[in-house]
């Protein structure tokens, strides 16, 4: 019996580039001075098409026949929210709220519930989808709780001037803070050494069901040699 071809991409490859995708929107968002709605959603329509991209290569090259669909529904509901947020005129507050909340309760979910499946058949990488699931259903939480006409003048007096927060400065950040949380977890996790226990089909021997020996057995024979 011949061992089954190892896979040239695995899903750590797949964690390592959300990470690096999410990485590069929370530096984005951290470093902009303008949090504004349209910069908020520049940064989320490039950070969605980029990674829905990396779902759809990933369901080919990743993941078995069986295994494709989370994969490929959080491809087309990222991919769908990153082309409509990619639309400069259409950009506002409001868009921002809805576009991003919808997004992350749908992706969330799927997430989530291909998380608790996968965890059922004993898959090592299902923990990681639960958490980013629940995380990013905690954005969906955070940003609902965000007034989108919030607007909040103050001063600080070191620096002479009057600043003003406004919902989507909170709504920009919350999503910033997000992206870094995703990016350090699913880096850390990629990088970690896998999590796989071999099987019986794996090494062509069930170590639990090899008898040991015996005083006053006869020695084994190997495989293939008869009496």
């Amino acid at each position: 019996m011949t061992d089954a071809p190892t896979r040239t991409f695995e899903v750590r490859h797949l964690q390592l580039a959300r990470a690096f995708l999410a990485a590069l929107a929370a530096i984005m968002i951290t470093f902009s001075a303008d949090h504004s709605a349209a910069v908020g959603l520049a940064v989320f329509s490039g950070f969605a098409i980029a990674t829905a991209l990396v779902f759809f290569v990933a369901a080919w090259l990743v993941f078995g026949a069986g295994e494709r669909i989370p994969a490929v529904l959080l491809g087309i509901v990222t991919l769908v929210a990153g082309m409509i947020t990619g639309i400069p005129p259409l950009r506002s507050t409001t868009l921002f709220f809805v576009t991003v909340i919808a997004w992350a309760v749908i992706s969330g979910l799927i997430e989530l519930i291909a998380g608790l499946r996968a965890r059922k058949t004993g898959d090592p990488f299902a923990r990681d989808a639960i958490l980013i699931g629940a995380v990013t259903l905690a954005l969906a939480v955070a940003l609902l709780l965000v007034n989108p006409a919030y607007s909040l003048e103050y001063a600080i007096k070191e620096a002479g001037a009057t600043f003003t927060l406004t919902g989507i400065t909170i709504g920009v950040g919350l999503f910033g803070g997000y992206a870094a949380i995703v990016a350090v977890f699913l880096g850390i996790a990629g990088f970690s050494p896998r999590r796989t226990s071999l099987t019986p089909a794996d090494t062509g021997v069930n170590a639990s069901t090899t008898p040991t020996a015996e005083p006053g057995d006869a020695p084994a024979r190997p495989a293939g040699e008869t009496a």
